[in-house]
């Protein structure tokens, strides 16, 4: 490709230049160069143009927005809307990203493409960040929408009786409002990477086709400077350094203080990330599951659709779940067993909810065999074991080498037969300093500290839901900020439940930690939690919050979270003389302005 100067608007200079660099241009670097130049071209006037039924269809295609809502609660929901925003920023599309309880309800009516990433908690609930948007949304407040177009990503839990419950409820109501499905909404388990880049390259292909002007939506996007080498789809072999019981030897439970070695992995973290391992199965489950199918344990079989083989025993030691069975599996599983029990079963829903109840892959084996199964149909019935994540108890700044975490070994019995917890039980009987785990750091957006001396932390932490804030004070201690901290924890027993005592107390000591409020549950006849605590410093506590507090809370959803919420909302009422409606309006305003932060589980 030469240019001449009688048939260019480029002067002989510039033509000179331009017919040394045309040919030295790959295919790919002409496609960027015409997006740059178009791009560059839509800031400026254009020149008026004869009004053409096409030119206008173009015109309306290429300046409809994008706005995409996310509700995420550990961060996934977020880094999806994120790189769907990039890759539309590569369409030269105009996009606004957003979590839901930032979004202003009443611009909903103004959307044009809609684009819903959420996930789902407990058992179907809205996310968080999701709930005022999920109930506006179905409400008679909501608008009409016609004239929108939507597509939903849902990301859930299969093991959770109502899957993907919040994202198929976002799909529903938008059609309901009037609004254009123009991409199917993609339901996804734990491992949702794979699901979640196939919506995102079908819902840009689709607006592909509707913009005739569009940069290829398989152009690379620029990998961020500050983004890890290693992530969860590249996990990080890490040494573990040191696996120490925290516990006393009276304690009814085992918890864990585990260092991991970081050196040379580029991670890096912040107070309340998260540290999620890829846990290996019980090496006598994979054995007793492999001996009553009969199957050869070095037999090679496809663990995914890229067709990748690996031996049975890998299998089910490293790639596959088998710890926990899910309503997914089990209609997956009736599909390949040929048992006509098992196929009655799943006909009920009652049963199926019973029968998961603490059962795992040996358990349906024996209770359902399975005739003649084909050990490559594994892969289309078990889901990859997912990473278990864990609140990071250090900081990076203190210990740039390293990452500790408060893990409490998981042991029960059920069915007849003993069993731990997928990762908490490797690491307790398994895992020793030298031996390796694979790692990744989870960013956690929606669990972040202040960093000044000026605004008043309070932080409640029960059991090992104390860890991120143990990494939380090393951090300040690391910068020498001081200012008003108040820690409430609680445990079964003072002797040998004291999670880092001398920590705690050396940070009293020194002014890094300002309050301290315990308590101890089964030191007494009567039982004493968290919440009593509070209620006892109830007048202090508010004054903290009306002088700017934030407040965070990091354990167990079902109770402790609960009572806590209740319990801050009635401290709220009592103390500042308010109804309780206007101490649950104080209270969600408290969230809204990321003052009020949960990380629970």
């Amino acid at each position: 490709m030469t240019l001449q100067v009688a048939n260019s608007p480029f002067d002989q200079k510039q033509t000179e230049i331009l017919n040394q660099l045309l040919p030295s241009l790959t295919e790919s670097q002409k496609t960027w160069l015409s997006g740059y130049l178009a791009a560059s071209q839509g800031s400026e006037p254009a020149p008026a143009a004869a009004s053409t039924p096409e030119a206008t269809q173009e015109e309306v295609i290429a300046t409809r927005t994008a706005t995409i809502l996310y509700g995420s609660e550990t961060g996934n929901s977020q880094t999806l809307a994120e790189q769907l925003s990039d890759k539309l920023k590569g369409m030269q599309r105009e996009v606004h990203v957003s979590s839901m309880d930032d979004f202003k309800a009443k611009k909903l009516k103004e959307v044009e493409d809609l684009f819903i990433i959420t996930a789902t908690h407990g058992e179907g609930d809205p996310p968080d960040n999701a709930i005022e948007f999920h109930e506006f949304l179905h409400s008679r407040k909501a608008p009409k929408l016609q004239g929108a177009k939507f597509s939903v990503l849902s990301l859930g839990d299969e093991s959770y009786e109502h899957f993907c419950q919040t994202g198929l409820d976002f799909d529903k109501r938008l059609e309901e409002l009037g609004a254009e499905r123009i991409h199917p909404r993609v339901d996804c388990d734990v491992d949702f990477e794979e699901l979640a880049e196939e919506w995102i390259t079908g819902l840009l292909g689709v607006l592909e086709e509707q913009t005739e002007k569009s940069v290829k939506t398989n152009a690379a996007v620029p990998t961020p400077a500050e983004q890890p080498i290693f992530s969860k789809s590249n996990p990080y072999s890490a040494e573990v350094l040191d696996n120490i019981v925290l516990s006393g030897n009276t304690s009814k439970k085992e918890t864990r203080h585990i260092e991991v070695s970081l050196e040379g992995s580029n991670l890096q973290f912040e107070p309340g990330d998260c540290l999620a391992i890829f846990p290996k199965n019980e090496p006598l489950l994979v054995k007793q599951v492999i001996e009553t199918l009969e199957w050869n344990p070095e037999q090679t079989i496809p663990i995914n659709k890229q067709g990748e083989i690996r031996s049975i025993q890998e299998a089910l030691s490293s790639i596959f779940e088998i710890s926990r069975l899910t309503k997914g599996l089990l209609e997956k599983a009736a599909n390949h067993f040929d048992n006509e029990a098992l196929q009655q079963l799943i006909t009920d829903k009652e049963k199926v909810k019973a029968y998961l109840d603490g059962r795992d892959l040996l358990d349906l084996i024996i209770d359902y065999p399975p005739n003649a199964l084909d050990p490559a149909n594994i892969m289309h019935i078990l889901r990859k074991i997912p990473a278990r994540q864990y609140s990071i108890a250090s900081s990076y700044k203190a210990n740039p080498d390293e990452v500790h975490l408060t893990i409490t070994t998981v042991r029960y019995q059920t069915w007849g037969r003993e069993r731990n917890g997928v990762c908490s039980g490797e690491i307790a009987d398994r895992i020793e300093p030298g031996d390796q785990l694979s790692i990744y750091v989870h960013k956690n957006p929606n669990f972040k500290f202040p960093f000044d001396e000026q605004t008043p932390v309070i932080m409640i932490g029960p059991g090992t839901g104390v860890a991120p804030f143990r990494g939380y004070i090393e951090e300040r201690e690391e910068l020498e900020l001081k200012g008003k901290t108040w820690l409430f924890f609680g445990d079964q027993h003072f002797r040998s439940d004291f999670l880092y005592q001398v920590d705690w107390q050396k940070w009293l000591k020194q002014g890094y930690l300002t309050n301290m409020d315990v308590a101890f549950s089964r030191d007494q006849a009567e039982k004493i939690y968290v919440q009593q605590r509070m209620q006892e410093k109830a007048k202090e506590l508010y004054t903290w919050l009306e002088e700017g507090a934030h407040i965070f809370v990091c354990g167990d959803e079902k109770y402790m979270a609960k009572d806590v919420h209740q319990t801050l909302e009635t401290i709220v009422a009592q103390e500042g003389n308010k109804t309780e409606e206007e101490a649950k309006a104080y209270v969600n305003q408290l969230k809204k302005e990321k003052r009020y932060q949960r990380d629970v589980y």
